[in-house]
């Protein structure tokens, strides 16, 4: 199984290194990493630049947002695409070492999209702030109501098989990714799994979600209109 990986950046050069050499080759037995792809998000200092040094392919996103970044990752792996895409954040505060946890039930054969999930998993103290935590709790119980489904996180950290992504169409190009994605998954029928992931504070710099309360409301309150939208058919 070959597979992909997509990690948005922006402004990352400290922490981004240690990140790309956590990556496995050979995350699981007959699991490949074939390429990795940064999206440099508009970054003002040399996330690019170290991003290269580390031999990995590097794709320019200049418009901001994650979604964007995302979207930008897959527009380049859509001309040859792989097995499975998997995508991290580059704050090192997900750990590539699990990548094969996360990829397991898709080599199983039980899984289409596998969530790695913060709150099932150990995390470091701090890692998570109140807000993204209460966040978290008020998402996955209104996809719990809305969808007659179970996940316990919308973490960044997560594997889904390339057939399956190109079925749900994802558009968000904002805070409101993940969230789409399990919620268009649902919608769709897929079949969803999580697995506990380790949790870490963030290697370097401040977040740009959860560092500010700002963008912590915009954050909250774009999941929240992106469920509701998916669910009425947008």
């Amino acid at each position: 199984m070959s597979v992909a990986i997509v990690i948005p950046a922006l402004n990352e050069e400290q922490a981004l290194p240690g990140v790309l050499a956590e990556i496995p080759r050979e995350p699981a037995p007959g699991a490949r990493v074939r390429e990795v792809v940064v999206v440099d998000n508009g970054s003002t200092d040399r996330t690019a630049e170290v991003a290269r040094a580390a031999g990995v392919t590097v794709v320019s996103e200049p418009r901001r947002g994650y979604g964007a970044a995302c979207l930008a990752g897959l527009a380049r792996l859509r001309a040859d695409p792989p097995d499975v895409v998997a995508f991290l954040d580059a704050d090192h505060s997900d750990d590539p070492r699990e990548l094969g946890a996360v990829l397991a039930p898709i080599l199983a054969g039980g899984a289409d999209l596998v969530i790695g999930s913060r709150a099932l998993g150990e995390r470091e103290p701090g890692a998570l702030t109140p807000v993204q935590a209460f966040g978290n709790r008020l998402a996955t119980a209104l996809l719990a109501w809305l969808y007659d489904a179970r996940f316990t996180d919308l973490g960044p950290f997560r594997a889904v098989r390339w057939e399956a992504l190109e079925r749900l169409r994802m558009r968000d190009r904002d805070y409101g990714w993940t969230v789409e994605m399990q919620a268009r998954a649902l919608r769709g029928r897929l079949a969803c799994a999580e697995v506990p992931v380790r949790y870490r504070r963030r290697g370097a710099g401040r977040s740009k979600v959860a560092g500010t309360w700002r963008g912590s409301f915009g954050a909250g309150w774009k999941i929240l209109f992106t469920i509701a939208r998916v669910r009425l058919g947008g």
